[in-house]
């Protein structure tokens, strides 16, 4: 198998990277992925209220899909508090990253040493060590802060930033800088794929970096702005955002699919029953055969 020889990073959040991260954990240490910190929802959203914290809940959701889903170590990251107590609703994971960054001088060696204690022998990485928030600007002077508003939002935003503006990790810029192909999505557009690109030096890297970037498209439309927005729609609204166009070539499930922007992949990667889960090994054997044409071209 080609990929096996390559160098692989993943962008994104949500369960969409884990999906893909599973997939791809033949790798091992040939495989990174770069998490996007800017959820305020949930479990994460109540430590973020609280604590000057990056948003833990991705990175431990990715963590997991890497992990036995019946071991105890993903039983116990994934455990969530109920009852009427304070820690009704929190992520035991959340809380567990949370106490090692206290400890530990950076989030990355947090997320290493858990890591080791789940032999996880591919890496992740957040996006920033730093703590931002999305704010999404729309027509009439409106402006959202965080991925919770944004989601609710009917529209799309005209534009998106960071803030503050961050900068990655010195380990996620070098994993691109040495990488054969960089995968975004699948995933929520504005709030999974977006975060990490609005970081300039994770899409500069891209952009001066030899990998093939490839965008994995949603097995169906999502529930947001976006979802109504077709590929080129997609990648005009990235290159006004961003400066640039990362991307080489979108792999979709989607027949009526076309673009003058891009190369587009016609893969049917839906998984048997589950048509919102891409099925690993459809998943695979697509980047297989994307790598395939990008090393002969």
């Amino acid at each position: 198998m080609q990929l096996k020889n390559h160098n692989i990073v993943a962008i994104g959040g949500g369960h969409g990277l884990g999906r893909v991260m599973s997939s791809l954990s033949f790798l091992e240490g040939n495989l990174t992925g770069i998490v996007a910190t800017t959820d305020n929802g949930g479990s994460t959203g109540k430590l973020r209220r609280r604590t000057s914290s990056i948003a833990w809940g991705d990175l431990r959701n990715c963590l997991t899909q890497l992990v036995d889903e019946e071991s105890i170590g993903s039983k116990l990251f994934n455990f969530r508090f109920d009852g009427k107590d304070e820690l009704k609703g929190h992520n035991i994971g959340n809380l567990i990253f949370y106490a090692l960054n206290e400890i530990q001088s950076r989030p990355t060696e947090s997320l290493n040493l858990i890591r080791h204690i789940l032999r996880v022998k591919s890496t992740l990485l957040p996006m920033s060590e730093v703590p931002t928030d999305l704010m999404a600007f729309y027509d009439e002077g409106r402006i959202r802060v965080g991925e919770v508003s944004v989601d609710d939002m009917p529209a799309m935003p005209q534009s998106m930033m960071l803030a503050p503006l961050v900068k990655s990790t010195p380990e996620a810029i070098k994993a691109i800088k040495e990488a054969s192909l960089v995968i975004l999505g699948p995933g929520s557009f504005l709030t999974s794929v977006v975060p990490s690109l609005l970081v300039r030096d994770i899409c500069k890297a891209i952009i001066e970096s030899n990998a093939h970037c490839v965008f994995i498209d949603n097995l169906v439309a999502e529930n947001s702005p976006a979802g109504h927005l077709n590929i080129d729609e997609k990648l005009n609204w990235l290159s006004k955002n961003i400066g640039c166009q990362p991307i080489d070539t979108v792999i979709t499930g989607d027949e009526q699919a076309k673009s003058d922007l891009v190369h587009i992949m016609q893969q049917n990667l839906s998984s048997d029953g589950f048509e919102h889960y891409h099925d690993r090994d459809k998943l695979v054997n697509a980047l297989e055969l994307c790598l395939a044409e990008h090393v002969a071209s």
